[in-house]
């Protein structure tokens, strides 16, 4: 029904069974008629490329991402080439050289966690992981340590990138941080245009990062940041296209615009976000919605399920997946298994095979997409049963 969208992919591919999309999904055939448009506004318009960009293609796609996450002022989106490069400017908001308290937990992804780690060795930066495991009272535990203490950064994912565990209640964590100088972040990547995400309701507190690598399909390149409206904090990494409005008119302190382009960087290769554009209106086009796309999924991983109990597979097999509530969870299964050497044999072997998958540590991932058969075959791990 799907696959129809990505014949590029799957022509360069064939015979791959590519459960890897969680980490690098293949992206529909329209990404490649925007890589051309791209070169050719940019012949088109030359001198004149920003001011373009920044009066139609911006806008749309932050209308397009707006629409999606249930967002009533698409202009507090703020784009970047990657979400560490918006954590960072968000960070640099605060003074590290007074007390700066971070809550988050122990499975975030590896720039956050990595730049987290390394302002850590500052006397003045307080880092306190809450465990993801286990996740039937992860909430509950989160909320009871944000209640207990102030935090200047409360950070956490959306669906845990290590796992598919997904937090249900996103709002009662932002409901228990009564502090409103706190400053609350989420991170969307594994849960935008994956999960049904409405973030009506706390829009006006949370700061929202995702991008298209992985379930927008529209390949590295294209992150964003929702900032909540009336934001009146002053990165101190900032760049010209925060000024953008300003060029020919400079004030004496250096001010920003009372949208989401306060968080704005410096000039980006703008392809990936017109690949984004491309595959959100065709979605918007053929009604594919993220309802739809994560009912299809949630088929896949039924039929997974069903073909690995076919198997009987001693070494892989149900009980090993981390999961909590399957009507609520990635798009993804994580095998934790007892070494990361066995799960390297096992990724080697699949791929050998021409089963994709990835690892991280002592985690094998499958990942489901769109552009995948119904009819799962495993044979290929027969060779571990």
């Amino acid at each position: 029904m799907y696959k129809k969208y990505y014949q590029r992919f799957l022509n360069q591919n064939s015979g791959v069974q590519h459960y890897a999309s969680h980490s690098h999904h293949y992206w529909p055939d329209v990404t490649r008629e925007a890589m051309m448009q791209y070169w050719d506004d940019s012949a088109k318009y030359v001198d004149d490329k920003w001011n373009y960009i920044f009066s139609e293609k911006v806008p749309k796609t932050q209308k397009l991402i707006a629409d999606i996450l249930k967002l009533s002022n698409p202009q507090q989106i703020a784009f970047a080439p990657n979400t560490h490069e918006l954590i960072y400017r968000l960070i640099s908001c605060f003074d590290l050289a007074k007390p700066f308290r971070v809550l988050t937990t122990d499975a975030e992804f590896h720039s956050f966690e990595r730049q987290i780690e390394r302002l850590a060795e500052k006397n003045s930066v307080t880092v306190e992981k809450v465990a993801t495991l286990p996740f039937h009272d992860f909430e509950t535990r989160f909320i009871e340590i944000a209640k207990s203490q102030t935090y200047d950064l409360i950070f956490l994912s959306q669906v845990f990138f290590n796992s598919g565990l997904a937090v249900k209640n996103l709002k009662a964590i932002v409901d228990a941080v009564t502090n409103t100088d706190t400053i609350i972040v989420i991170d969307g990547y594994h849960g935008f245009m994956a999960l049904p995400t409405d973030l009506s309701l706390i829009e006006d507190r949370i700061f929202y990062v995702a991008g298209s690598y992985k379930y927008a399909q529209g390949g590295e390149g294209c992150c964003f940041m929702h900032i909540p409206k009336n934001c009146q904090l002053r990165p101190e990494y900032t760049g010209w296209f925060a000024g953008f409005s300003e060029l020919t008119n400079k004030s004496k302190q250096v001010s920003y615009p009372d949208s989401g382009m306060r968080f704005a960087g410096s000039s980006m290769e703008f392809s990936a976000l017109y690949r984004l554009q491309a595959v959100l209106e065709l979605f918007q086009r053929e009604d594919i919605t993220v309802e739809s796309i994560h009912k299809h999924v949630q088929e896949l991983q039924r039929n997974f399920l069903k073909a690995l109990r076919d198997l009987n597979s001693p070494v892989l097999n149900e009980k090993d997946i981390l999961k909590n509530d399957l009507s609520h969870h990635g798009h993804f299964f994580a095998f934790k298994l007892p070494t990361t050497e066995l799960v390297e044999r096992i990724h080697s072997h699949l791929k050998k095979n021409k089963l994709q998958t990835d690892f991280r540590a002592d985690r094998l991932r499958f990942g489901f997409g769109l552009y995948q058969d119904q009819v799962i075959d495993l044979s290929a791990m027969r060779f571990f049963s």
